[in-house]
């Protein structure tokens, strides 16, 4: 299971009475200046890419409340097979476009004509196969456990 911290920033309850709650990770760098105009050189990708906070929903099993700090954590295998549709596929269907092109025609230019079309062909197989397939709830992220590292950060913060 991989994990991290993450802050409950609305709580609902879905149709499966299952409870979601919408989150946001929280980004923990060496120096925290990541994205800002000071520090070393990674803050110019933080200029051009926007580090922005991105906010996702994630099953609810503690029940935790809006501003608690949790870990949240999602199995290894569901990112590998993400990993796989999203990396793998449109790039073998690239390849099988090269080279199903280049038995029809010789030259290389048709060859690159070929991938384009079998990597654009991938592309979209992936995003049709990702919305129209329901994920399996266990490749979901979860909320796991209460952060007691950002609570007790708080607490001596204030005292």
């Amino acid at each position: 299971m991989i994990e991290q911290s993450a802050i409950i920033l609305a709580v609902e309850a879905n149709s499966n009475k299952q409870p979601l709650a919408t989150i946001e990770v929280v980004r923990k760098t060496a120096c925290g200046l990541c994205g800002q105009t000071r520090g070393c050189g990674n803050s110019i990708w933080g200029k051009i890419f926007a580090h922005k906070a991105t906010s996702f929903k994630a099953q609810n099993t503690i029940n935790a409340t809006v501003g608690q700090s949790v870990i949240v954590g999602i199995d290894e295998v569901a990112v590998m097979k993400s990993a796989l549709l999203l990396y793998i596929v449109p790039l073998v269907t690239m390849l099988i476009g090269s080279i199903l092109v280049s038995q029809l025609h010789t030259s290389d230019v048709a060859a690159m004509i070929g991938a384009a079309i079998g990597l654009v062909l991938g592309y979209f197989w992936v995003k049709g196969h990702a919305t129209g397939h329901t994920y399996y709830q266990s490749q979901q992220p979860k909320i796991l456990r209460l952060d007691t590292v950002e609570a007790t950060e708080k607490t001596i913060k204030f005292q």
